[in-house]
């Protein structure tokens, strides 16, 4: 029998679509998603990992991030929640404080929309503001595949592990 994929992550060059089923309910994902847990799931030994989130979650609220790559390196984001609606949608926006190689300090604007599905929830990005460098916007959504899936990957156990 053939799984069918369930990450999907693509670019147009100027935007990013991607999304996830997973199983788990939307208010678990929002959670997962906006709390100091993400420092739990978000990375991995061989590419970083995030050491540092706090969020003022409200609309107007900042929200400040340092990955930390394999190799050491610390690498600090920051932006602004546009929209928070919780179990249902955020959209933020996000800047490097570091000279990215494709993307430099551009801010783009990300957009999470979460849906109840029959056996969870399906969690959509949509990331914008890569007109005109399309090898980030590329990049990038080869990160949010990695992201979902760590993310995929680490509510499904917890629920594995509570069976």
């Amino acid at each position: 029998m053939m799984q069918i994929a369930r990450v999907h992550s693509m670019t147009n060059g100027e935007t990013i679509m991607a999304s996830a089923e997973i199983e788990a309910p939307p208010e678990r994902i929002f959670r997962a998603l906006v709390g100091k847990e993400v420092e739990q799931w978000w990375g991995s030994a061989a590419t970083y990992r995030m050491v540092d989130w706090s969020a003022d979650l409200r609309v107007g609220g900042h929200w400040t991030v340092v990955v930390r790559t394999a190799g050491g390196r610390d690498l600090p984001a920051s932006g602004e929640f546009l929209e928070l609606e919780a179990q249902r949608r955020i959209v933020q926006t996000r800047v490097y404080a570091w000279d990215h190689p494709t993307l430099g300090r551009r801010q783009t604007t990300i957009a999470w929309l979460l849906e109840p599905t029959a056996k969870g929830t399906r969690l959509t990005i949509c990331h914008g503001g890569f007109s005109g460098v399309s090898e980030a916007a590329t990049e990038h959504a080869e990160g949010w595949g990695r992201v979902l899936a760590w993310l995929q990957a680490y509510v499904e156990a917890e629920r594995l592990a509570a069976a």
